[in-house]
């Protein structure tokens, strides 16, 4: 006896692989596993405005990149009369516009998009080369060596050593502190305390992304090397809990903008919010990312919308296969229900349930007729399908005429599989008699419905379309269904009588 141990463990694997498989689409690629949500998008724009003073221009601006919470899925430039390139230099990533000659008010737009990202990829770059030490004069320096040996005291690492040195900055009862701040901003004094106790900083830009905000400034902040990340701070506030939608736009700790050619520069942000389907987002982030995206989505959409519908298939076989083996159900053919769903969803139910009805008892009156010529098969199939063809066609004019428009959609009924269908149901009426043609063709047609209502569930398209791995999770319920050697629950009713004597 052959052993099943083997097909037992290739079933457990596809279904470890399928739950494998949908966990990481939607740990990385952000695939919800239920329709109808949505995925917020940011449109940021910065405008650009100097005077150009009559000679060649270039135009500097440090721009932000992929970061932890967000995945920049685009970026572009309104500037006409001037070249733009993106560059990366030690400092971050910048944009360039650059033009011959330039005189008067200049004004230039970049624009770029992010998408809310929790799982951005994102790769923190740890600081390089030795930190600057600042110098102060006499009465600073004590003030802030005091101030540092406060907060080292009372802290274990460079991340609490950051939120003692601004608890201490924002006590207004603090002498030291008020020395510092009589020659600099609370910004620059955490920088240059951190800097002095030889923690890696530095001074970042971040802007507030409210939906629908115009002409906002960036608000200065430190970032503080953990050892992994950096960690952002705000120096005016002694509770550090970082408000949600803040993205860090300029990185260089050297410089927002850079004007040469031109004076009295200033750059304003305004920034709108979308929603956009997990489909679009998880696009956006594949493109973005460079992503090997082995999935539908990589497709052009016109074949996302075919594969849409053919990965339900599966589906309907599932529901087939249990009807037939669990439940004992007769239909004429084997898959033909699946199919005739599929035409289901095309011409709606109703529709299609009237338009089967009519093409399939048409063709048994034409196919009674052709019995009675005694044609070979291969003829009289043919024959069938070029009437099956003609009473599409006829059923389909006639619609148009008397102004039913949901009859044109029963051109979607696959032909070759309706001819196949007369042929067996004229078969079977010949030999088992009417009543069995009628169980087999009501069968088909339940189990067509059920497969249509399985199909159209707006849980399994999506499920389906987005997950490859649930493919294989049902073809590892359709191989343990096909083990199944016991009685269908229609057959139950044969033994009855037994369980009444």
């Amino acid at each position: 006896m052959t052993s099943r141990i083997p097909f037992y463990l290739s079933v457990l694997m596809l279904i470890a692989a399928g739950i494998l498989l949908s966990v990481f689409r939607h740990q990385h690629y952000g695939v919800p596993y239920l329709p109808g949500d949505t995925r917020q998008v940011w449109d940021v724009e910065a405008r650009i405005e100097f005077t150009a003073l009559d000679k060649p221009v270039k135009i500097s601006l440090a721009i932000p990149d992929t970061q932890h919470g967000f995945t920049r899925t685009s970026r572009s430039s309104s500037s006409p009369g001037y070249g733009v390139s993106y560059i990366k230099s030690e400092s971050g990533d910048r944009a360039e516009w650059t033009v011959r000659d330039a005189k008067g008010p200049q004004t230039i737009y970049y624009k770029t998009q992010f998408l809310v990202d929790p799982q951005s990829r994102f790769t923190a770059e740890a600081p390089t080369g030795k930190i600057k030490k600042p110098t102060f004069d006499g009465p600073t320096e004590a003030a802030a060596t005091a101030l540092i040996a406060r907060a080292n005291r009372l802290s274990a690492d460079d991340t609490t050593f950051t939120r003692e040195l601004i608890k201490f900055i924002n006590d207004n009862e603090s002498q030291n502190a008020a020395l510092l701040l009589n020659s600099m901003s609370k910004v620059e004094a955490i920088h240059q305390l951190l800097s002095y106790a030889n923690v890696p900083n530095k001074m970042v830009g971040v802007i507030q992304l409210e939906d629908g905000r115009r002409r906002q400034q960036l608000q200065q902040m430190n970032e503080v090397w953990n050892g992994s990340e950096w960690i952002l701070f705000n120096p005016d506030t002694v509770n550090q809990d970082i408000q949600p939608n803040l993205l860090v736009w300029d990185e260089s700790n050297v410089s927002l903008l850079d004007v040469i050619g031109g004076q009295n520069s200033q750059v304003h942000f305004s920034m709108i919010e979308q929603k956009i389907s997990p489909q679009t987002a998880t696009q956006d982030k594949v493109e973005a990312d460079g992503l090997l995206n082995l999935s539908i989505h990589s497709l052009p959409l016109e074949e996302q919308a075919m594969f849409k519908t053919i990965m339900l298939i599966p589906i309907g076989a599932l529901i087939v296969v249990f009807l037939r083996v669990i439940i004992g159900l007769k239909t004429s053919g084997t898959f033909m229900p699946v199919l005739i769903a599929v035409a289901f969803v095309q011409t709606q139910l109703l529709t299609g349930i009237l338009g089967f009805l009519l093409i399939v008892g048409t063709g048994l009156i034409i196919r009674s007729y052709l019995s009675k010529l005694n044609l070979l098969l291969v003829a009289r199939i043919s024959a069938v399908i070029i009437a099956v063809i003609m009473i599409i066609a006829l059923f389909t004019v006639l619609a148009f005429k008397l102004g039913l428009t949901e009859g044109l959609t029963i051109t979607f009924f696959p032909m070759i599989i309706l001819s196949w269908t007369v042929e067996r149901m004229s078969i079977l009426w010949e030999e088992e008699g009417a009543k069995e043609v009628l169980i087999q063709g009501g069968g088909s047609l339940f189990t067509a419905v059920i497969v249509y209502l399985g199909m159209t569930n707006p849980y399994i398209q999506h499920l389906t379309f987005n997950f490859i791995g649930v493919q294989l999770i049902v073809l590892a319920c359709i191989l343990m269904l096909g083990t199944y050697t016991g009685y269908r629950l229609t057959e139950l009713r044969r033994f009855k009588p037994l369980t009444e004597d």
